[in-house]
């Protein structure tokens, strides 16, 4: 956690009780830390089953169900938008950014924590795949990944260009996640947590104009 807020507050600075959406905020745990760094939080996630672990985990945010490419929320109520692994299985970014971009104020930040989950790294070539019986969740995964917009891998590059057409600015990508890698690898066996260390792993933020 501790590696985790380091990493935010680098990007998002001072909390100063601006109001902050946790987009596919899950079972809370983003929402949490933004919360104790004195964010004035809202969890969105579609799954109601997250939603009520998020609720019972903190009975002293607001989790709304709603689809983040489409968060029914008024333009210009959010002051900081966060978001951990839920780029790279969008359907159309295009058509979410320009609803974050809506949703935020302007002068808002956008705080992108994401990485391309489908490129293997030389490492996990050279280890090759772990044998599973589970064939059938396999195949499911295979499906799904076929179906989203970055089904070859979500590139840095790729999102922020996306992001620059749709009007934010201030853009900038952060590869610099080895302190949440170390932290991580307490928990992860050694074959996890080397292969994690080498994944394709960054952050980006980026700012909507205060003209905007």
């Amino acid at each position: 956690m501790a590696a985790w807020e380091a990493l935010f507050s680098k990007h998002l600075g001072a909390a100063r009780g601006r109001a902050l959406l946790d987009l596919a905020s899950g079972t809370g745990e983003i929402s949490r830390l933004c919360k104790r760094m004195g964010f004035d939080v809202t969890g969105l996630d579609w799954a109601e089953p997250m939603l009520e672990r998020a609720r019972a985990k903190l009975p002293d945010v607001r989790f709304l169900q709603a689809d983040a490419e489409n968060t029914m929320l008024p333009a210009g109520c959010m002051d900081v938008i966060v978001t951990r692994h839920l780029v790279w299985t969008l359907v159309d970014p295009a058509a979410a950014f320009a609803e974050w971009h809506r949703v935020l104020a302007p002068g808002g930040m956008l705080f992108l924590v994401d990485g391309d989950f489908v490129t293997k790294s030389w490492l996990a070539r050279l280890l090759g795949p772990r044998h599973s019986s589970n064939h059938g969740a396999a195949s499911t995964h295979h499906r799904i990944l076929r179906q989203v917009y970055f089904s070859q891998g979500a590139r840095p590059d790729q999102i922020t260009d996306l992001l620059a057409q749709t009007g934010f600015e201030k853009i900038g990508i952060d590869r610099g996640l080895g302190r949440i890698h170390r932290a991580q690898a307490a928990q992860l066996g050694w074959r996890k947590s080397l292969l994690r260390r080498f994944e394709h792993r960054y952050a980006i933020h980026a700012v909507k104009s205060a003209a905007q």
